[in-house]
């Protein structure tokens, strides 16, 4: 924003530094004045040895060193304030120097200002704290972006080798390079479906309204229900009525999201998968745990970042596109929620989602 030039706030400092003492030395020699007007009278009675000057004398005698003194109070109010306020000031002035760095695109810099706590320190904690949200946050969009792109160049780059093996062989079955299309084209349209809602839960561009997660996760497990059957899985549910505010949209996807990687991401035969809601006192839980791979917590903290699929990337029918899990930090995050993974200690993984309760009346 242009602004038009203006007094520094060190000068600005200084001038109220030197005002607010040049006051205070008029109101004391004021009361000085009124003392002399008051208590000396206008002529005295001399005696003999004695000298008593008159009121007359007083004031002449008085008013060029007031006039003086002011002079040199104001001299010395002005140089002290500067200096004053220039050391008041100079953790303000590292501030600034930070937050043009900032603006420019420089967002490694702290401040790390010393001293014990006060404004300006408190500032400079969160401004370095904020520094660092963004850091982080502007690392992971680059590498949200580097495997976005690389994720959907690859279904592209996919479609056109089939074409230029199907134009260079005339000989080859139309029906399977339709239905070798089809496939991959499904996959890049279900990865930019993933993108999008990744985007509106970052935005939270969704209306809030009452949600019963027990309702949320019987419907996501009942749609699923033919993917666990078909691979010999088990979902057992439990719980209780868990209602929170929210949207009812992004809610449900969060919760097929993780029955989804559940089911997909557990034994290949005779595996189960537990979904469960709780009421705590000041919030709604739902929890969804699945048997499979012991797994380690280094590779479970990773599994929320996007295009992370377990152990390995892999390319099955029904590993999905890499943001499941991405998507419920999203959506968890977006209804000022907590998200916690944690590794079972017989295999498979368990997932809390907490989000605020609302209480029954």
């Amino acid at each position: 924003m242009d602004r038009a030039p203006g007094l520094s706030a060190r000068l600005k400092l200084t001038l109220s530094y030197a005002g607010f003492l040049m006051l205070a030395c008029g109101l004391l020699l004021a009361v000085v004045w009124v003392f002399l007007l008051r208590y000396v009278p206008d002529d005295t009675t001399f005696q003999p040895g004695a000298f008593s000057p008159t009121r007359s004398d007083l004031l002449e005698a008085f008013t060029p060193r007031a006039i003086q003194a002011m002079a040199f109070l104001l001299v010395f109010s002005l140089l002290g304030g500067w200096l004053l306020a220039g050391r008041m000031l100079a953790p303000l002035n590292r501030i600034t120097h930070a937050t043009r760095l900032a603006t420019e695109g420089s967002l490694a810099h702290r401040i790390h200002m010393e001293g014990r706590k006060d404004e300006f320190r408190e500032l400079a904690d969160d401004f370095d704290s904020m520094l660092a949200r963004l850091e982080a946050h502007d690392a992971e969009q680059q590498r949200f972006a580097a495997n976005a792109s690389h994720e959907l160049r690859t279904p592209l780059a996919i479609m056109q080798t089939l074409l230029e093996v199907a134009r260079s062989d005339p000989d080859s079955d139309p029906k399977e390079l339709v239905d070798r299309l089809h496939f991959v084209n499904a996959r890049a349209i279900d990865l930019t479906e993933a993108l999008l809602l990744l985007s509106r839960a970052d935005k939270k561009a969704f209306t809030r309204e009452p949600v019963d997660l027990s309702l949320i996760a019987e419907e996501a497990t009942e749609t699923l229900l033919p993917l666990a059957e078909s691979r010999r899985t088990t979902i057992e549910t439990s719980g209780e009525v868990a209602t929170t505010i929210g949207s009812h949209v992004l809610l449900l996807q969060l919760a097929t999201n993780l029955v989804h990687n559940a089911i997909v991401h557990n034994r290949p035969d005779q595996g189960t998968v537990w979904v469960a809601t709780s009421v705590q006192p000041d919030r709604v839980e739902l929890t969804v745990e699945n048997t499979g791979d012991k797994l380690t917590p280094a590779l479970v903290a990773t599994l929320t970042e996007p295009f992370q699929r377990g152990s390995e990337r892999t390319r099955t029918d029904h590993a999905g596109v890499g943001l499941g899990l991405a998507i419920v930090k999203s959506i968890t995050q977006a209804h000022d929620g907590t998200l916690t993974l944690t590794p079972r200690e017989d295999g498979g993984l368990r997932v809390s989602v907490q989000l605020a309760v609302i209480p029954s009346t």
